[in-house]
């Protein structure tokens, strides 16, 4: 597994008044979730994960899009990068990162997480919470979209 940084409060006193710091974080190394190791993958084969994986991602949106009344709906794809635009809900990016041969997603509801290709798991996983970027995608859509039977085409 490899380390990851983490970034805490630090209880510190300031010299002169002895009264409690703010703002100050101590930054120290732990490992990668316990739950969850990353697979090392060839290139070739992250290519080939990452590719079946977006293409499952963009036609499912673009067909969930043709059944939806939703202003401003959209999914675009190009060069690795999928934009998927849901009107007042927000734009999801979604996009390959070949030099780590991960998955990033900039969600407007979680934020940015990246995955990493878990062969045990046969799925894109995330290290810090151990979550898939299929489960997340669903769970974050099925509330904001309201459809409690919205199932991503990836684990």
């Amino acid at each position: 597994m490899r380390a990851e940084t983490a970034v805490t409060s630090a209880s510190v006193l300031l010299p002169r008044t002895g009264e409690p710091a703010r703002g100050v974080y101590r930054i120290s190394t732990i490992d990668a979730h316990p739950h969850f190791q990353c697979s090392a993958i060839t290139a070739q084969e992250y290519d080939r994960l990452a590719d079946e994986a977006m293409d499952k991602l963009v036609t499912f949106f673009e067909d969930l899009g043709d059944g939806m009344d939703i202003d401003a709906f959209d999914v675009e794809y190009s060069q690795g990068v999928m934009t998927l635009i849901l009107g007042d809900v927000g734009t999801y990016v979604v996009n390959k990162q070949p030099p780590n041969r991960q998955i990033w997603i900039s969600s407007p509801i979680s934020g940015p997480e990246r995955f990493d290709f878990s062969v045990d798991r046969n799925a894109w996983v995330c290290r810090k919470t151990s979550d898939t970027l299929g489960k997340l995608l669903e769970r974050e859509l099925r509330d904001a979209l309201a459809m409690a039977d919205l199932a991503v085409p990836i684990k």
